[in-house]
């Protein structure tokens, strides 16, 4: 597994609970703007997929190997600084898919995201 020049560490995802309950990460906002100033979308999928796969990947290795199928998000509101945190928990865990809801809220605690995830579970590494 490649451990150099991952996509979170490059948009400063730092993990702060990993359980088979919650894995819970944070973000920062600088160096993740669109140009407009605001979070990026695409930034806030990023984090979700991130958490989303990790849980998934929790639940799944050694065994089963998940990748992401559907990733769905909603933006609530924007965040302009400081940091977000998301928190994913499984909708679903089952033998070949997993589901997880993964909520992202800014440093005043509003909702700014809401993300569904659904990995395939393989049974050979991708």
């Amino acid at each position: 597994m490649q451990t150099t020049e991952q996509l979170a560490d490059r948009m400063g995802i730092e993990f702060v609970t990993l359980t088979l309950d919650e894995v819970v990460g944070r973000m920062p906002v600088a160096g993740n703007r669109q140009p407009f100033g605001l979070l990026h979308g695409g930034a806030s999928a990023v984090l979700a997929e991130t958490l989303g796969s990790t849980l998934s990947a929790l639940h799944a290795l050694p065994e089963r190997f998940p990748v992401g199928l559907e990733l769905a998000c909603t933006h609530h509101r924007s965040a302009t600084s400081g940091y977000v945190t998301g928190v994913a928990r499984p909708i679903h865990v089952g033998r070949t898919t997993s589901t997880s809801e993964i909520v992202i809220t800014d440093e005043q605690g509003r909702r700014t995201c809401t993300a569904k995830l659904t990995c395939l579970h393989r049974d050979t590494r991708p």
